[in-house]
Parts: structure tokens; sequence; C-alpha cells
């Protein structure tokens, strides 16, 4: 016997004690709990499998609602299309078109994670600068006056925060047009130099022989913690991306083998290339890594946020130069322009092309990906043996510039830092 609304409601909130089912036609039936709750559901067959999908809860949902969507999905059923499926589908376009933030968080659940390392300074930034204020309005209804409303001023004071948000809202319309949760992609045709004015920093920075010395002084005599100043000298001595550093785990220092190993997902190529960096360590430079091992004591990570085990953070990094700028300024009475943790890695570079290394062993040394896709299909050798001659030279010649002598390469030993110099 069919359903009736008369039933319907002589169950609903009536408690049972266990549940019952009762069934429509066209697969339809309704499942009340042991508690009344009364819920509609459609049951079919999907690729030889039984399935069931709930449609919706009486009286939210009428008896005559209930047999429409029972009935449309069925068509979809015949159509080839799984009804669970189907509706999944539609509850994330749902999501989409009631707020931008909804569409957000698919994106991101979706996509960013799995793509971006820096997944959660995207995310901040959307909190901060777009939620507040576009947060709420439906995804395909935000107009592209109403975009450029919000990022033009944000690009007239914080041009790289700017960028950052115009590149990765293109991202997320671009992955929303494709699945079809909105139309158009409001910003596709926006640029950062051309709309927003954002003129990209200059990225020739290089240290000269003269502030490589000063750098140096400022790191060994500043109040910077040790840690940050074993991880400035590293930087520079290496010439790794300071992500490589910062993510660097203690398991990744082979002493004996004298290898540093970075997994694929620490480095800028791995995500493609599915191999590690091999970094050689030298006797020079194992004196500051087993300092830094010291201090990181009771935590898997080389570097470490202060007074915690945990990684260093990615804000962490972009202080140093600041401080140590503000050092030479207030206690040598020098003026220095301003450089970022990534100039070291150019600085160092050029200076292994001053007489240091060969081209090919100084890109391997910056893991660069060297030469064309077929030569490094066949090319697997690992240039450790010519990385550390050059790493020794490179070591030789820093400590040459500043004045100091080069440690002594025992064993065990670790090179100690220095405190703040008296005047």
């Amino acid at each position: 016997m069919a359903l009736t609304e008369s039933w319907l409601k002589a169950q609903y909130g009536k408690s049972k004690t266990k549940e019952l089912v009762k069934a429509d036609r066209d697969g339809l039936c309704a499942r009340v709990s042991p508690k009344g709750k009364v819920t509609y559901s459609l049951r079919y067959y999907y690729n030889g499998s039984r399935k069931r999908i709930d449609l919706g809860s009486y009286p939210l949902m009428s008896l005559k609602e209930a047999r429409v969507e029972a009935l449309r999905l069925r068509k979809k059923l015949e159509e080839g299309h799984d009804p669970k499926i189907v509706r999944q589908l539609e509850k994330q376009a749902i999501i989409a078109a009631e707020s931008l933030s909804g569409l957000f968080d698919l994106w991101y659940d979706s996509y960013c994670i799995k793509n971006k390392k820096g997944h959660h300074e995207i995310k901040r930034s959307f909190e901060l600068h777009v939620f507040p204020k576009l947060g709420s309005l439906p995804a395909e209804r935000i107009t592209l006056h109403a975009w450029l409303d919000l990022l033009e001023p944000i690009a007239n004071k914080r041009p790289a925060i700017a960028e950052r948000l115009l590149v990765n809202t293109k991202q997320l319309y671009k992955f929303a047009v494709k699945r079809k949760l909105v139309p158009v992609n409001p910003l596709a045709d926006i640029f950062a130099k051309e709309d927003l004015q954002i003129q990209k920093r200059s990225v020739d920075r290089c240290l000269s022989d003269e502030e490589i010395k000063m750098l140096w002084l400022a790191v060994d005599y500043s109040r910077i913690t040790p840690k940050n100043k074993l991880f400035v000298k590293l930087c520079l001595i290496y010439g790794c991306r300071n992500g490589e550093l910062r993510q660097a785990e203690k398991k990744h220092f082979d002493f004996d083998a004298s290898v540093w190993t970075i997994p694929p997902e620490n480095h800028k190529l791995g995500k493609k290339s599915k191999k590690p960096l091999l970094r050689p360590i030298t006797p020079t430079i194992k004196g500051y890594l087993k300092q830094a091992f010291e201090l990181s004591a009771g935590s898997p990570y080389v570097f470490t946020n202060d007074g915690t085990t945990e990684m260093l953070g990615m804000r962490a990094p972009l202080a140093i130069p600041y401080n140590i700028l503000q050092y030479l300024r207030r206690h040598e009475n020098y003026e220095m322009p301003h450089f970022s943790m990534h100039d070291l890695r150019r600085t160092m570079r050029t200076n292994l092309s001053n007489g240091i290394t060969d081209f090919v062993t100084a890109e391997v040394m910056l893991g660069h990906a060297v030469g064309s896709s077929v030569a490094r299909v066949y090319d697997h050798y690992d240039y450790l043996k010519e990385q550390a001659e050059a790493y020794e030279k490179w070591c030789r010649k820093l400590h040459e510039m500043v004045g100091e002598e080069l440690p002594e390469p025992l064993n065990d030993n670790v090179v100690e830092m220095r405190g703040r110099r008296t005047a």
C-alpha cells in the first residue's frame, strides 16, 4: 500500500521499539526511526549494486515533493547517472552559490592543500582581507567591480598580498568554472601589473663582499637568537631555499655518509621529479649542523620555533634581514640596502661562478634542473664529490671575506657563535 499524508502524520514524532520502513512507488520509501523521525529514501540498483539515498525529511518535504524528487532521480538513473553522485554534485553547487567562503572551502580542500605548500598563508590572507567583505556573498554574483574595489586599496599598501589574492582567486574561479559551480571567472582578464599597477620587486639583489662581511658581523654580534644565527649562515653557505632548511629533519642528515638528503616534498622540483636532492656535509659545515642539532634537542627538526619542538614557522625567517639591518644601522653606523633570505641564495650562486666551480656543479648545488629533459633522464650522477669541493672552497672564501680562520674540522667539534660585541 502506497504512502499517504495521513500515515506520515500519524507516524511523525511517535516513539517506536524499532525502525519502520514503508514503500511507495518508483523506489521511494519512508523510514521512521524509533524516535519518530520520518525520512524519505530512494532505493535503486546501480552498476549491479543495491543503493539507497536519503531525499529529505517529513514534514519539511511533503509526500508530493518527495515523489517528484524520486521521479527526477529515476530519470537521471535511466540516463546512466548514479543518483547519489547527482545529489552530491548539486549540493556542492548549492554551497558554492550560497557563499564565496563555501566555494573557497571546497577549492581549498580539493585542490589547494594538495598543490600549494603555502596553503595556510593563502587561507589566512582570504580570512583577513576577503571573507569579511565578500565571504557571505554568492560567488557567482560577485562582480568584477566588487573584486577591484577590494583589491585596489590592498595593492596600494601591500602589493604582494594583493597579488597573492588575485592569483589564487583566479585559480579558485577557474576550478569552479570547470566544475560548473559558477558560469564565469570575473577576474580572468585581470592582471597584477596591468590592472593593479603592481610592479615586481627587483630580483637581482646580490650582496657584495663588503656586505657579506657586515652581514656576518651582524649575525655574530647581534641579539639574534643562536638558532637564527646558524640558520642565516647555513642558508648563505648552502645556497639552499630557506624552506629546505626550515623543514629539515635530523633524520635527513647522515653524518657517517656526510650527506644531507632533502626529500621530494621539501624542495621545489620534487613534486615533478619525485627525487630527493643530495647535498654533502663537509667538515666545515658539520660543525654548524652539530650546534643546530644541540639547540633543537628533543625535536625531530633541526630548526624550531622558540620554546617549542615544532618546525620553524614560515614567517620566522622573514624578520631576520630586518633585524640584521637594524643592528648594522644602530651599532655599526652602516646603511645596507634591504635584502631577503632568498638573496643569500643568489649571492652564493654568483660567487660559485667566480672561480669556485663549473656551471653544472653550481646548478646542482642550488637544486636547479640542469640540461634538457632527455639529459636528466640519462644522467643520474649526484656530483657529491664536486659539490663537497666547491662548498669547502666557498667556506674558505667566506671566512677570508670576514677575516676569520676556517674552523678546525674535528669529528664532533661545533662552531661557537659569538655573543653581542661590546663597544
